[in-house]
């Protein structure tokens, strides 16, 4: 997707046939010798005594347009030679050549018109920077899927249940996530049920539950004040530990587990003790032998504002002070790790934070490299001042487009912090393209005439990769998840402003910089006594000082000549060509393994960064916990004759099915109409009679208080109630995706009208849409980049490798991201779309140089298609990877896996367009 460095395809590409010269004739040239010569627009001048003399002489007889006069049609001896008649595919080149080369005239003649206009421009739009949040980002809305079923059973579940969190507190009857502190417990010894340990966790129990903090009005807020409530008294963290707590003598031996039954009460342990070891079944249970781990969980109140304001509070209390309560207690049995509702959310802020040193690293890198790579040991020639200027333009097209997109309200989520370091490495290889069209300008011409060819040359290059890069981050904007939406629209418009940048301010700067090239020239040539001394300043303006540039050297940079000397020998060797194949079918045979082993859906725990103490507390839990699941709603969303023996035992087959699941502890459901058929016999009450069945409900949720959450009902009709399914066995995310289709699978296949929900859906529904959205985005994005293919390189065989490279280079990353433990989520599905875009980019350039060689061999093609494209290849590569590689120093999972996929793309990106694609090339054509 990036640009390449000196120029792209060779149909609107100048690097492969002279300016104002026709096609035939250029190839009639480069049979004669493929050196760099033939690149060069016009003829060399003659040398004049004074450039500056020279300069002034020609500004009379130039135009705008040069030498540009549309190509002549070849003859038929160039049309044998070429091997047959060939497209013209000039039809958006030749055009769009002429126009950029009056802009560049234009540059050329009123540099600081074009310098200025952007950096004012630049100081309106940041002005929008102002606007950039400071957290309160919103995760929900912003990483899982739009319109997702489990939003539509959400508002269901909202609009036909209440569930209150100040009496008769249940959190699985929540239609959203409680507020709350969660402490687990893990015992140093083999379990914790001994009398010694549970008296430390109680000790711990007892500190937090008199944690308390003053307001901002003075007024104090205690924990039984926010805590949620079950018949007026706060709901215990821990049954088993209340239970212990009100008899120490309770006997720790004879618990069972999942289900403890503890005189008239019926303790449900499942997720609340974990790493259990089980011995004999006692009824529906077994008896529990050990216990490594306990949970803690303290549910406070949200029903209004001023409990949730409260509660809020009180849990940011809790953050600051619980490792102050952790050393005061000197804990010598047990160890401990916490997290609260509002952990995620802080820590995901916080992450954001972290990255912004990183980006003056990747700043500096850039530079550094842009510098080294623009250096020429003439002072007419090098542009290391010019790649200065060129790094900061691409710095101030992202403060426009950041700043206008603020301004205009599109959100800025955390995943759009990469966006700068990926813009920095693609938005410097529009710049190289630049400098390298300048090299191959003649340094005696005048600098409008210098300024046109280069923008003759490369600004259609720029223009065209620029419009593959902005449409391929664009289709990323038909995905369901927002955050890849903004990500898109803010990376998309900064491309743009690099590019709208390229052709003015920094088009301007190297026409300002050309001036002292005059400057030094002049110097340079003119005579001095071997008494003078060269001035400070003549040493600095003509760094490095000393030598006399050769105007008519070819500007052909080392590493293009490596590629054509070394490099492409030795790859069109036959050796060579096999270990290539070789290597390419372990790469795909690998990549394609590895694609069935990528697990799916964004693991939240990454969102925080790695030293979070968020991270140890999702270890021990899925080290301990990750046997049981949440427990989901099972809905009867529409009216039915509850009383009606038939209908009866519809639901209850429907409601086997669910518990026969592989994914369901049977003996852990929860139905009030089970419970009702008890209450209805035990007191002598005809189950199957409407008006007895409708009329004993209030006595029965009286005996029964939390099932009055579970009925929706009316004078003589239920309009819906709900049964609670225990889920099991799903700690990983396929797990996850199974058991949510197979559950919704179950409740569509049911007579009766069903639903199924859980506050814990809201983010398992990533895992059955990221697979879905990416193989759009890609399929999209693909055959966009086709379809330009098709408009611009009208060559089938072309359009044929740029199709397999985009699909091999999507393989392999999408396989090796499974080797690096990258999972396909959001973050990845963005460097998907990437991929593709740099699929095409190094596939095309090196594919239609290949067929549009005049060279007799097959071997031949590829060693001058790498001549000419494969430094700048390279060079793209490796500027982009420099961009993203301070990302790898991040702490965060969503910067790190950035840099992880986009190295992934780029090595293979490059591979394909300097390895793979150069060698099937001489098998096929």
């Amino acid at each position: 997707m990036a640009a390449l460095s000196s120029g792209c395809f060779p149909m609107w590409c100048p690097s492969l046939r002279k300016v104002g010269l026709k096609p035939s004739k250029v190839v009639l040239e480069m049979e004669a010798g493929p050196g760099p010569d033939s690149e060069r627009s016009g003829s060399q001048p003659p040398e004049g005594p004074d450039p500056e003399h020279v300069v002034a002489s020609r500004q009379e007889s130039e135009s705008p347009l040069g030498s540009s006069q549309q190509p002549l049609p070849a003859t038929e001896s160039e049309t044998q030679l070429l091997g047959g008649p060939r497209c013209h595919t000039n039809c958006l080149e030749a055009p769009l050549s002429r126009a950029f080369r009056r802009l560049g005239w234009e540059v050329g003649s009123h540099p600081w018109i074009f310098l200025l206009l952007p950096v004012i421009l630049t100081a309106i739009l940041g002005t929008g920077l102002i606007y950039l949040p400071e957290g309160k980002e919103n995760l929900e809305e912003h990483y899982t899927p739009i319109g997702s079923p489990a939003k539509a059973e959400r508002r269901f579940v909202q609009k036909h249940f209440i569930a209150k969190d100040h009496d008769h507190f249940s959190v699985s009857r929540q239609s959203t996530e409680a507020s709350y502190a969660s402490i687990l417990v893990v015992s140093n010894s083999n379990s914790l049920l001994e009398q010694d340990v549970l008296s430390e966790i109680s000790q711990l129990d007892e500190m937090v539950q008199a944690l308390s903090l003053t307001n901002e009005n003075g007024t104090q807020i205690h924990y039984q004040q926010v805590c949620s409530s079950n018949q007026g008294h706060c709901v215990p963290s821990n049954p088993l530990l209340f239970a212990w707590k009100r008899n120490s003598n309770l006997n720790l031996r004879n618990i069972t587990f999942p289900i403890y039954t503890l005189g008239y009460q019926v303790l449900y342990l499942a997720n609340l003790l974990g790493g259990t070891v089980l011995g004999d079944s006692v009824g529906r249970s077994q008896l529990l032998l050990e216990a490594k781990a306990m949970r803690l969980q303290y549910y406070l109140k949200t029903e209004d504002a001023g409990d949730n304001e409260r509660s809020k509070a009180w849990l940011m209390h809790f953050l600051q002070e619980f490792g102050n309560m952790e050393k005061s207690l000197a804990l010598k049995k047990i160890q401990v790790v916490f997290f609260t509702s509002l952990s995620r959310q802080l820590e995901f802020e916080a992450t954001s934070r972290t990255v912004i040193p990183l980006f003056y690293m990747a700043y500096l890198l850039i530079v550094l490299f842009a510098i080294t790579s623009c250096y020429r040991c003439d002072c007419a020639r090098n542009q290391m001042w010019v790649a200065a200027f060129g790094v900061i333009s691409v710095v101030l097209a992202v403060v426009s487009s950041f700043g206008l997109l603020l301004f205009i309200g599109v959100p800025f989520v955390t995943i759009v912090a990469n966006s700068p370091f990926l813009v920095l490495g693609v938005g410097v290889d529009d710049m190289f393209i630049m400098i390298s069209a300048w090299w191959k300008t003649s340094v005696t011409d005048s600098i409008r005439k210098r300024m046109s060819d280069v923008y003759s040359e490369a600004a259609v290059s720029i223009t065209i990769t620029t419009v593959t890069n902005v449409l391929a981050f664009y289709t990323g904007i038909m995905t369901s998840f927002r955050s890849v939406q903004y990500f898109c629209i803010y990376t998309g418009t900064t491309l743009f402003f690099c590019y709208l940048y390229n052709i003015t301010c920094f088009g301007a700067f190297m026409a300002l910089d050309s001036k002292r090239n005059v400057v030094c020239l002049h110097w340079l040539k003119k005579p001095e006594t071997p008494d003078q001394k060269c001035s400070s300043l003549k040493k600095c303006c003509c760094f490095p000082y000393g030598s006399l540039p050769d105007e008519h050297q070819t500007g052909a940079h080392p590493v293009s000549l490596l590629f054509r000397d070394y490099f492409g020998p030795f790859l069109t060797n036959t050796v060579s060509k096999c270990f290539v194949v070789l290597t390419y079918v372990l790469y795909i045979v690998s990549g394609i393994l590895g694609c069935f082993q990528v697990q799916e859906g964004l693991d939240l725990r990454n969102l925080a960064s790695d030293d979070s103490y968020i991270a140890p507390y999702f270890n021990v839990e899925e080290e301990n916990f990750s046997s049981y699941g949440p427990r989901v709603m099972v809905i009867i969303t529409e009216p039915l004759d509850y009383w009606d023996k038939d209908a009866r035992q519809k639901l209850e087959n429907c409601l086997a099915d669910f518990e026969n699941s592989d994914y369901a502890d049977k003996n852990l459901t929860e139905f009030w109409l089970r419970d009702y058929v008890q209450f209805m016999d035990s007191h002598h009450q005809d189950i199957n009679n409407k008006n007895s069945f409708i009329h004993n409900i209030p006595s029965f949720e009286s005996d029964f208080p939390l099932f009055m959450y579970d009925i929706n009902i009316t004078s003589d009709e239920i309009i819906c109630s709900r049964a609670f399914i225990q889920t099991m066995g799903i700690s990983s995310s396929t797990n996850k995706k199974l058991m949510l289709r197979q559950f919704r699978d179950l409740a569509e296949k049911c007579e009766i009208p069903l639903m199924v929900y859980n506050q814990a859906f809201i983010y398992f529904d990533q895992y059955a849409a990221i697979l879905e959205n990416t193989i759009q985005n890609v399929i999209v994005a693909s055959a966009a980049m086709l379809i330009v293919s098709l408009l611009l390189i009208p060559h089938p065989l072309c359009c044929l490798w740029v199709t397999f490279s985009i699909a091999s280079v999507i393989v392999g990353v999408t396989g090796f991201m499974a080797f690096w433990n990258v999972n396909l989520d959001s973050i990845s599905m963005i460097n998907l779309v990437i991929c593709i875009g740099f699929s095409f980019d190094f596939s095309a350039h090196i594919s239609y140089a290949f067929v549009s060689s005049s060279k007799p061999s097959v071997n031949q093609k590829t060693i001058e298609a790498l001549y000419l494209l494969g430094y700048p290849v390279l060079q793209s590569a490796i500027s982009t990877i420099i961009g993203v590689c301070a990302l790898s120093a991040a702490k965060a999972y969503v910067f790190r896996t950035f840099f992880k996929i986009m190295l992934l793309v780029m090595v293979f990106g490059a591979a394909h367009g300097l390895i793979f694609i150069p060698v099937f090339l001489t098998f096929f054509f």
